[in-house]
């Protein structure tokens, strides 16, 4: 009797786990617009074929294989990647073949202006760029060719979205200092791996690059003891504790400074990291922390910095410049412990309730609308504490409910410049020759890769991109692109266009899903010319959106 009533309560503990666990709202049998909803939404859209292919896979299936990209062969892309040699190379690399070199040839072409406008009259005609200028550009030219590449053509078309997500997320600026010089290591190391990992390992690998250490001025902050014994002080650095929205306090780059300076670090607690880390990285701006907990955890974080940086030096911890009292943060006491005393801080904010409800909110709100449902973000919040912040768990839990498949989510989303270039690319199906008018058009979209300044990086709300002036910009954009006059691009649109083998009604059926309201489809129907039909769908209000 015992045997049998034990066995009933496992059974019952079986059952009553198995109603608890969250249910797949996949549709078994999609219609073509759930499919497109599922490759706008996981990808950067969809391109001709691949609602079919994605209808051969099954639904649950392409999601599940988006889920875990190691699976995905996505052989493509190495041939793709093949011509762009600095985006492999160690920061350290990057600084002795480029930046260095670079930095020493505008010295020497400052000095020699400065003499030539001492001895004549009219002034000097301007230089030429030297190799080592050229070469120091060419590091932000293939970082932003690979990011196009990848986006537009590889079959991890997850992964790429979320290393967008999560760069943006941990956003650092590429036109202060020597982050530049990083910026491949940052996005190839600290966040690529960590995409659907563990949040805890994705945290820690930020908190240690050198990119974010000089983007927010940690690798300065030392303890104030120290400060008070060595007497110096960073310049322009601003009052500790100020308070900075529109961008980043800046103390001279280390381009203008002697190596001798360099070396000698300005002294003093800095709290941006700190901030930014609670206010943005984790807990949110409601998460519950105070300015003391902002000092504390700047404590915590005294000593990590970066050796040499200015020749592409990585992390290291300085035992001289940590801050060996005792913490208290959240409530929690931290013991003098060196390192660890950051690595506990990073557990702590982890692991945080607050931080499980930020980061759902986020991805929810980029997977699904700029407001997701509070029951959704509780949800997926309850599944990264239960997971230990795995975010491919959260990422599942958006992905499959009910919710992402809800007709109030089909197209509520406005895509960001990044993402309607490249959906458009897909759905023309672009070969690019040169990335660079991509990247110029970009800027131009108000959307410049690496270059956004503020720790908040780019908005991901459609108040930010929708504007009379901005939709024009992408129409012109979407002319430039099927007509052939990209000077990057040989669309199939524009090639094929006498022969109509690519036209509009195959872009509104085979990547729109058939999905044209009539008052576009009166418009594109006044093309004189396939491209121009193309043009007008691709600028067209329902293309806008995802």
């Amino acid at each position: 009797m015992l045997r049998a009533v034990c066995a009933c309560a496992v059974i019952s503990a079986v059952v009553v786990a198995a109603a608890e666990k969250p249910r797949s709202a996949v549709p078994a049998n999609p219609g073509d617009r759930a499919i497109a909803h599922v490759l706008n939404r996981l990808g950067f859209g969809p391109a001709p074929g691949d609602l079919e292919r994605v209808r051969g896979i099954g639904l649950a299936a392409y999601i599940e294989q988006q889920l875990h990209p190691e699976r995905i062969a996505d052989e493509g892309m190495a041939a793709r990647l093949e011509g762009l040699q600095t985006i492999d190379k160690s920061a350290r690399q990057l600084a002795q073949e480029y930046y260095v070199p670079a930095q020493m040839a505008r010295i020497a072409r400052q000095k020699q202006a400065a003499q030539d406008s001492a001895m004549t009259t009219p002034p000097p005609a301007a230089a030429p760029q030297t190799d080592a200028q050229r070469g120091e550009r060419q590091m932000m030219v293939d970082l932003s060719h690979q990011k196009i590449l990848r986006a537009a053509y590889s079959e991890r078309q997850l992964e790429e979205v979320l290393v967008d997500f999560w760069f943006n997320h941990f956003n650092v600026f590429a036109g202060k200092g020597v982050t530049r010089i990083y910026l491949s290591e940052y996005e190839r190391e600290a966040i690529r791996p960590h995409v659907l990992g563990k949040f805890g390992d994705l945290l820690q690998a930020v908190a240690e690059s050198p990119a974010m250490l000089f983007y927010l001025d940690n690798w300065q902050s030392a303890a104030p003891a120290e400060a008070a014994m060595t007497g110096s002080q960073a310049p322009g650095r601003g009052r500790p504790g100020a308070r900075r929205r529109g961008g980043i306090n800046q103390p001279r780059t280390l381009a203008d400074m002697p190596q001798a300076a360099q070396n000698r670090r300005p002294r003093g607690l800095n709290e941006n990291y700190a901030r930014e880390l609670m206010e943005l990285h984790t807990l949110g701006v409601d998460g519950g922390y105070t300015q003391k907990d902002v000092q504390e955890v700047a404590r915590a974080f005294t000593g990590w910095t970066i050796a040499n940086p200015r020749q592409g030096g990585s992390f290291t911890f300085e035992p001289r410049m940590h801050d060996d009292g005792e913490k208290l943060v959240l409530g929690r006491t931290i013991k003098a412990g060196g390192k660890k005393d950051g690595e506990q801080v990073l557990d702590i904010l982890a692991s945080h309730p607050s931080t499980a409800r930020h980061i759902a909110l986020k991805l929810a709100r980029r997977f699904v609308s700029d407001n997701p449902p509070a029951e959704l973000v509780e949800r997926a919040a309850q599944r990264f504490r239960e997971t230990d912040g795995d975010i491919r768990e959260v990422v599942r839990t958006i992905v499959t409910s009910p919710e992402f498949f809800a007709a109030a989510s089909y197209r509520a989303k406005i895509k960001t410049p990044f993402e309607f270039v490249v959906s458009a690319v897909r759905a023309a199906r672009v070969e690019t020759v040169s990335v660079l008018p991509f990247v110029q058009s970009l800027r131009d979209l108000g959307m410049p890769l690496y270059m956004c300044q503020p720790p908040t990086g780019y908005s991901d709300k459609a108040e930010a991109w929708v504007n009379t002036g901005a939709l024009l910009n992408r129409m012109n954009f979407a002319v430039a692109l099927t007509s052939g006059r990209m000077r990057g691009g040989r669309g199939q649109a524009a090639r094929a266009a006498d022969r109509a083998q690519v036209s509009s009604d195959t872009i509104a059926s085979a990547v729109m899903a058939g999905d044209v309201s009539e008052s576009t489809s009166a418009t594109v129907a006044k093309a004189t010319t396939a491209p121009q039909a193309v043009a007008l769908l691709l600028g067209s209000p329902e293309f806008q959106k995802r």
